[in-house]
């Protein structure tokens, strides 16, 4: 990782955006891990409709995270 010399406009948001990405990667990572063995096909889509979901609030604090760097 590279090291910044100047700190973030907001380091309180900064931490709350890594945070959420951390957080929704292992939560996705385990959605995902869940699918396969999932007992049916409504089980199936519920699974993959929330990881879609948090793939979306991650590319969101992804870009949020750009933004302030």
């Amino acid at each position: 990782m590279v090291e910044r010399f100047l700190e973030a406009d907001d380091p309180v948001l900064e931490q709350v955006l890594r945070w959420t990405v951390e957080r929704d990667a292992a939560d996705i990572r385990q959605l995902l891990e869940w699918l396969p063995n999932a007992a049916n096909r409504r089980d199936q889509r519920a699974l993959l409709n929330r990881a879609q979901a948090l793939m979306a609030e991650l590319e969101s604090a992804m870009n949020d995270l750009n933004e302030l760097q």
